[in-house]
């Protein structure tokens, strides 16, 4: 019994241009509604949170509608292909929406443009505005104008050792923009109607993607499969990251860069990833064809439920609750940084976020064998434990680096965060589903999304609120304090490991 690499990477396509999505978006929307739109970061948490609500209802919908669906084509393949469409039209037309709001304010929208930082100097000179820092101040009070127009995007201030572009000319602008935005909404009220469209269709076809790498392998090599899965994932969010980095999307100079070109090409990513998953990918037949395998090898029964549902015992019910409450809990803090870094590098570190989110992709790709590993030499309980201590240590002192802190360090932080996600990734989800039968896990497999997916939804808006009232500078201890909770709510975790007991002939497959 061996699994087809071959069919499991066609099959992995539809994650690759999945990730590939999430990866464009994560990285330009905020800075899009911030920059552009002169959105305040908790409106923008909002915003960004949008997927996540959204993902709580609608997934389990299409999943169900796709499990009924009787198409020639099979039953997962026409959501793709129909969500997919949608999602890269809709993308297409966002960027146009952009660009239109772009040019809404285009007389402030030129960096190191001294007549447009005259305009915003004019119009914002008497205004209240917030630092990233979290310091109140007024323009007029703090320059004069020549001070002002003299400011530069890569220039720091010789006393104090920070940007003042990123200190006092970016909220300024930002302010502006939020006036502008307010005298006409008609751009901001499209923008956020194809984003609701867009993220629509994504939720369409997230759970018949996920549900289809099973539906065509046999269960004792669902592991090995759901591993090539994810690094395909993986894949496509790299080679965005890429991208960003060849389009320079991070950088300073181009804070207010028209999205049109690079969002195109995303698009074309998507298409192109869809037109090889429908060109290779024969579900109907290759689900008949795991069917009779199945039969071959006398798993027909282990396909099934197992039967009778099993209740938990009261010290099995604490620890499934503790849990889900450890999983929700750093959920909270890696979600906060994954959704507001883009902007957070920007404003705060002026440094370029695509090389360092590339560089913590790549040490969780490493990461993901070896932590299953060394869970079943130490446990799947001391393994998360070991991953929640490396990402709060990469956390905490994160919280410390400013615009001048060394690149190479925040670089290996990030790296340090990845590999300490991967550990607590590859792990927990196994520990859930240990705890339930045959029956019940696609329940038990709910708990755990709900549990991840209500902690995306509230933690961009609490971090960005706070980020408001408190400055920028707060997101990292944020995240440090909420993992460190983790590990607390996880020392009272005692089941869901690993039984320790060995399996014999085909039950040493089966993994899950």
């Amino acid at each position: 019994m061996k699994l087809s690499y071959k069919r499991t990477i066609l099959v992995g396509f539809a994650f690759f241009l999945i990730c590939a999505f999430w990866q464009a978006y994560d990285a330009t929307i905020p800075v899009i509604l911030t920059n552009k739109f002169g959105m305040s970061q908790t409106w923008s948490g909002v915003i960004m949170a949008l997927d996540n609500i959204l993902a709580v209802f609608l997934l389990p919908l299409f999943g169900s509608l796709s499990d009924r669906n009787a198409s020639r084509f099979g039953k997962r393949t026409p959501y793709i292909a129909i969500g997919t469409v949608i999602a890269a039209v809709a993308l297409v037309a966002l960027s146009f929406v952009d660009a239109a709001q772009l040019r809404n304010i285009s007389e402030v929208s030129a960096i190191d443009d001294p007549a447009a930082l005259e305009i915003i100097y004019d119009s914002q000179a008497d205004t209240e505005l917030l630092t990233p820092e979290g310091d109140r101040f007024v323009l007029s009070e703090t320059f004069t104008k020549e001070q002002f127009l003299a400011i530069r995007s890569d220039t720091v201030n010789e006393v104090t050792g920070e940007s003042d572009y990123t200190n006092f000319v970016a909220p300024a602008r930002q302010a502006y923009a939020a006036e502008k935005t307010a005298r006409s909404p008609g751009a901001l009220a499209a923008f956020v109607g194809l984003l609701l469209i867009m993220l629509v269709a994504m939720a369409s076809f997230r759970s018949p993607a996920v549900a289809l790498m099973p539906d065509v392998t046999a269960k004792p090599l669902r592991s090995k499969a759901n591993a090539v899965i994810n690094l395909m994932g993986t894949a496509g969010g790299i080679l965005v990251l890429v991208l960003g980095m060849v389009f320079a999307t991070s950088a300073v100079r181009n804070s207010m860069m028209n999205y049109t070109v690079f969002y195109c090409v995303i698009a074309g990513i998507m298409l192109a990833a869809l037109a090889v998953f429908l060109l290779t990918v024969r579900e109907p037949k290759w689900v008949a064809q795991m069917r009779q395998d199945s039969v071959r090898w006398g798993l027909e029964e282990a396909e099934e439920p197992a039967g009778e549902k099993r209740r938990l015992s009261a010290p099995e019910r604490r620890s499934l609750i503790f849990l889900l409450l450890s999983i929700a809990l750093w959920y909270f803090g890696y979600n906060a940084v994954t959704s507001k870094y883009a902007v957070y590098a920007g404003n705060i570190l002026q440094k370029d976020y695509n090389t360092t989110l590339l560089l913590a992709q790549a040490a969780a790709i490493l990461a993901y064998l070896p932590a299953g590993m060394i869970a079943s030499r130490l446990g799947r309980k001391r393994t998360i434990l070991i991953g929640v201590v490396l990402l709060a240590g990469a956390f905490l002192p994160a919280s410390f680096m400013r615009a001048g802190s060394p690149t190479w360090l925040m670089n290996l932080l990030f790296a340090l965060a990845g590999i300490g996600w991967a550990t607590i990734n590859v792990n927990s989800f196994p520990m859930v589903v240990e705890l339930c039968s045959g029956a019940d896990i696609g329940k038990y497999t709910g708990f755990y999304y709900t549990a991840s997916m209500i902690a995306q939804i509230i933690t961009p808006m609490f971090s960005g609120a706070l980020m408001d009232h408190m400055g920028m500078t707060v997101l990292f201890p944020y995240a440090a304090v909420f993992v460190a909770l983790a590990f607390v709510t996880m020392m009272m975790v005692r089941h869901g490991d690993a039984k320790a007991e060995s399996k014999q002939g085909l039950e040493a497959f089966d993994a899950d």
